[in-house]
């Protein structure tokens, strides 16, 4: 998932959030989101999918698997 965390980032800054207020909005824990922007861990499936639906793209795309965001 080499794309995901440049997806996650560039995602967050269109909103304009910082990392702190995504992960309030999202129930995350600050040092986990982190790491995915990071590319150090990956998200599990159930995460995925509520990353996905916040930003309103497919997980195809979060993942690297698409160009197309829905």
């Amino acid at each position: 998932m080499t794309k995901l965390p440049e997806r996650l980032l560039a995602l967050r800054l269109d909103r304009d959030l910082s990392q702190k207020s995504l992960v309030q909005e999202m129930g995350l824990p600050l040092n986990t989101y982190v790491r995915y922007e990071r590319g150090e861990r990956e998200p599990s499936a159930s995460v995925l999918v509520r990353m996905a639906d916040f930003y309103g793209v497919t997980i195809d795309y979060l993942v690297g698997r698409s160009e197309e965001r829905t």
